[in-house]
């Protein structure tokens, strides 16, 4: 962790280093006041918290990901898996308990169909949209321990 955070140009500092550890070993992305919540016997306040989250999203160390209910939530960028360094990964929301998930194991592909010329369109010099990419994917269920 200390090398990352140096690499990215950050001066490595405690309130640093305790973000990093604490999303690091959490299952999947953390809001800032649970991290905050985490950090407190620390002596970390919510302001350094937030402050630290923001320096390492604009560094790509760490991503800010929005899952539908408009709360940003923090995760450590992943170094390696199936691509790129940093590759986007599923996440995968219990609909009963709330918890939220990493998928690190999921591959998820989206191909948009081709579209069909009509006539009414073919004319004007219709196009067909392309995905160029897919930033958020995320799953809703039941997890295993609300079954």
């Amino acid at each position: 962790m200390k090398a990352r955070i140096r690499d990215s140009g950050l001066r490595c500092t405690a309130a640093r280093l305790a973000v990093m550890d604490h999303l690091g070993s959490a299952a999947g992305p953390r809001t800032h006041a649970e991290v905050s919540e985490a950090l407190a016997d620390l002596g970390f306040d919510r302001a350094t918290i937030y402050r630290n989250l923001t320096e390492l999203t604009e560094k790509k160390i760490v991503s800010r990901v929005e899952l539908g209910d408009h709360v940003w939530r923090f995760e450590i960028k992943r170094t390696g898996g199936h691509g790129a360094a940093g590759e986007d990964h599923p996440h995968f929301l219990c609909t009963t308990c709330g918890e939220i998930s990493c998928l690190d194991d999921v591959r998820v592909a989206i191909t948009p169909k081709p579209r069909r010329r009509t006539t009414a369109s073919a004319g004007r010099g219709a196009r067909a949209t392309r995905i160029h990419s897919v930033t958020e994917v995320l799953l809703k269920g039941r997890c295993d321990s609300c079954g």
